[in-house]
């Protein structure tokens, strides 16, 4: 595994725009990588992919931006909600700078991803967003990469490493284990945990659809300054991201998703077999890093121990002093680094 202090030689003589001389955490031995605190540093500030590209896959035309080269280890960033592949826009350029083929799609209802028939199911249960995955890797000839994701992108992540772990060399999960239990879902939290997911009950009504459609970017704004609050973000940065959101499919995606997590929708019959297997919280044997954004809401309580058991392969944790939900865009060094550590662990 290359050392961190070599790979931020190398990334400071990359042609990514800003200097990126310095990444963000120090070297650690074997028996400290378990967890450490990391303090991101400033940013690159990359705004384009350029040109994307599109592919039938699945069920699914997907859009996707690729960078670095064809023949290299291929890397598959995976955006969350409300946000869409620029979470990755700086990221890419690091790892392509690395050597790393790195793949960023829209997931389903997002961006120029589109159905291919119009009589497809709009489901968003937490396996087809898995199966898409698989398909994507199927028509782009990938047989195993790294995949790393947060928010709905872990999720996907977490699920193809514990089913399907031949087509995932190693995984950065941020928030842990993300894998849906619908049946502990059913349980109520802690009155401030129920507060900071306050949109799914909303998204569980008829007004909440209506409001979703009607106050589209305004909801996700609202988002953006509620999970990441010290995440300055300019307008420029939002509409960028908030452009797919236009997309037809979005606002039915996103409300299925979370009625089905919550067992108020229901998912199709031929995937019960693969939530059955997801319902057993499945262990994830690949070499993983985890990542906690401090300041995230969502993080769980313990520095990354209450999902520890869940990973039982080769380990490491990492807490970002400062960061919020969306750890990609708002410490891209630190998610970068995360990414090239893995692979080597």
């Amino acid at each position: 595994m290359i050392d961190r202090r070599t790979f931020s030689k190398i990334l400071a003589v990359g042609t990514v725009g800003a200097s990126l001389s310095a990444l963000t955490a120090t070297s650690a031995s074997a028996p400290d990588r378990e967890k450490s605190t990391v303090h991101p540093v400033g940013k690159p500030g990359n705004t384009s992919f350029g040109s994307l590209k599109q592919i039938n896959a699945g069920v699914l035309n997907i859009g996707y931006a690729e960078a670095g080269p064809t023949k290299g280890p291929a890397v598959i960033l995976l955006h969350g909600w409300p946000y869409d592949i620029h979470s990755y826009v700086d990221v890419a350029p690091l790892l392509a700078a690395r050597g790393y083929r790195v793949i960023v799609p829209y997931l389903r209802g997002h961006g120029t991803t589109r159905f291919l028939s119009p009589k497809t199911f709009l489901n968003a249960q937490q396996s087809v967003f898995a199966l898409d995955l698989i398909a994507l890797m199927d028509a782009l000839k990938i047989g195993k990469a790294i995949l790393a994701g947060f928010d709905w992108g872990s999720r996907t992540a977490d699920i193809i490493a514990a089913l399907w772990p031949e087509r995932c060399k190693a995984l950065v999960s941020v928030s842990g284990y993300l894998i849906t239990n619908r049946e502990r879902n059913k349980k109520p939290l802690p009155p401030e945990a129920e507060w900071a997911w306050w949109y799914q009950y909303y998204f569980a009504t008829e007004r909440g659809r209506l409001g979703l459609a009607q106050y589209t970017h305004d909801f996700a704004k609202l988002i953006w300054k509620n999970v990441s609050p010290t995440w300055h973000f300019d307008d420029a940065t939002f509409d960028r991201t908030a452009a797919a959101f236009d997309n037809p499919d979005w606002v039915p995606i996103v409300i299925h998703n979370y009625r089905w997590r919550l067992g108020l929708a229901k998912g199709d019959p031929r995937y019960d077999r693969l939530e059955e297997r997801l319902a057993q919280s499945p262990v994830i044997t690949l070499p993983t890093m985890t990542l906690d954004g401090e300041l995230d809401p969502f993080t769980p309580p313990g520095d990354g121990t209450g999902y520890r058991s869940h990973f039982t392969g080769p380990y490491a944790h990492r807490t970002l002093k400062g960061i919020g939900h969306n750890v990609p865009q708002e410490a891209p060094k630190a998610f970068a680094e995360a990414v090239v550590e893995v692979d080597g662990l």
